[in-house]
């Protein structure tokens, strides 16, 4: 149902094509409903400047069940379906693969014919996942090799412990669960974020934590004894084998977004790390690949804000300070920039990484945060701090959100956050300025986490032909 008889135009053989692609014409948001009076739902944003409902929201798809927790979603197919070895060059990015992190159900929501009325055609239910994997809480989805892959933070049991989290795949054409992907996972106990190189056949997979650590909220007595995930899986992607696993050290507490450079030619990548115990720094970290090892080194740090106590939730009036506490990173399909969203100082950050291991400060901008509360250029308040961030093809637009996770929301923002989307601008040659004639305010009661754009962006396709 999914075949075409030519391969979909939205698909690219390098990121220097693909950023020659049309402009995006609507941004998909998670929209988790924390307070479980509705379910939650997939906002479909209007992103084209000059139209009526410019930054407006033209449609929501509200899902079957409540309480699922949306966080992180992707497409069935993308730019992977034309590497020679994946055989699926004629399958069509059509469908979200949406899960619930939460509930561990999957939503499966069609795009076509009309982007701007997605809708739901198939829904997973949790028993079935957790029987065919032995998965629970899936996260992060890539399309790739072989279909879809899937992430997860649990295994089996009521808090997922009874087993280990890891990888599963999907068939990209019928939807169907195909069973988990590992075949030896060595030393890896816990599950994040993942992404690979698929000419180069490896795979980076990074840890957060196990569901006891993040369903009720961030456990402090864990997070100071450094008992959150602190190391970097390398996989063989073809073997589904560890081959080596990388610790960060302990007081590198939850590695998270991992952002392999774009062009396959590339031997390298972009971790961030929420938060250094010694000191609350955050810090950007670059993995690469050297005569068959590879190897990771800090290479950028982001230092705390002092504050004062009174604007703090009780979480952090003892260190009278705010923490960068850096949740999504992004990379543009050019391999230069890499955006760095600051959740706890309300800071996104663009950083030149021409050269990857010595990163640049080139932009900034504010708003948000924990202490600072800094409004929107356009006079609103905002509460929340730059999240989840997604970069346009062309490298022109940062659009990003302000939820983490709800129940860490309620820790760091006890005041509320409501859901808030907003852009900023990319000038030529680096630098960032909000954009403000676009912030959406999603519906009373919503959050918002990760954005897709339609035709794809900087953190859903893979290439295999290099940038020429």
């Amino acid at each position: 149902m999914t075949a075409t008889l030519r391969p979909d135009p939205t698909f690219y053989p390098s990121p220097k094509l693909a950023m020659a692609g049309p402009t995006e014409r609507y941004a998909y948001t998670a929209l988790p409903r924390p307070d479980k009076t509705r379910p939650d739902a997939i906002g479909v944003v209007d992103t084209v400047r000059g139209s009526k409902t410019f930054g407006k929201v033209v449609h929501k798809i509200e899902l079957t069940h409540k309480g699922d927790e949306l966080h992180h979603f992707g497409w069935n197919a993308c730019s992977s379906m034309l590497c020679p070895m994946t055989a699926h060059p004629h399958v069509e990015r059509r469908y979200l693969i949406v899960p619930g992190m939460r509930s561990s159900r999957i939503y499966i929501i069609d795009t076509k014919p009309d982007p701007a009325h997605a809708k739901i055609v198939k829904v997973i239910e949790p028993e079935e996942v957790i029987e065919k994997t032995g998965y629970s809480r899936p996260h992060t989805v890539h399309c790739g090799p072989e279909g879809i892959y899937i992430s997860t933070l649990g295994g089996r049991g009521k808090d997922g412990t009874e087993s280990l989290p890891g990888v599963f795949l999907m068939d990209c054409e019928t939807f169907d669960i195909i069973g988990p992907w590992e075949m030896d996972r060595g030393p890896q106990k816990m599950s994040y974020d993942f992404w690979w190189n698929i000419t180069k056949d490896y795979m980076i997979s990074s840890e957060w934590a196990l569901p006891p650590q993040f369903e009720n909220g961030l456990v402090a007595e864990d997070l100071l004894s450094n008992r959150y995930g602190h190391t970097l899986h390398f996989w063989n992607l073809r073997q589904r084998k560890n081959v080596q696993s990388i610790d960060l050290g302990a007081n590198h507490q939850m590695p998270l977004e991992i952002r392999p450079a774009h062009d396959p030619s590339r031997n390298y990548g972009f971790v961030g790390v929420v938060v250094d115990t010694t000191n609350l720094e955050a810090s950007i970290w670059t993995w690469y690949r050297e005569k068959g090892t590879f190897k990771a080194a800090k290479t950028a740090t982001i230092s705390p804000e002092p504050a004062d106590p009174a604007k703090l939730p009780p979480l952090l009036k003892g260190f009278g300070a705010v923490p960068p506490l850096v949740s999504d990173i992004d990379l543009s399909l050019d391999d230069k920039f890499l955006y760095v969203a600051c959740w706890g100082t309300g800071e996104l950050r663009q950083y030149d990484v021409s050269d990857p291991m010595k990163p640049t400060l080139a932009g900034s901008v504010k708003v948000g945060g924990i202490a600072d509360r800094t409004p929107h250029p356009n006079g609103t308040a905002f509460a929340g701090g730059p999240q989840m961030v997604e970069i346009s093809r062309d490298g022109k637009r940062a659009y990003f959100t302000n939820s983490l996770y709800s129940t860490w929301d309620d820790q760091f923002y006890p005041d509320g956050v409501p859901g808030l989307q907003v852009m900023a601008n990319v000038k030529p040659g680096g630098g960032i300025e909000l954009d403000k004639e676009f912030l959406v305010e999603f519906e009373p009661g919503y959050r918002s986490h990760q954005v897709r754009l339609e035709g794809g962006d900087c953190s859903t396709d893979s290439f295999c032909f290099p940038s020429k």
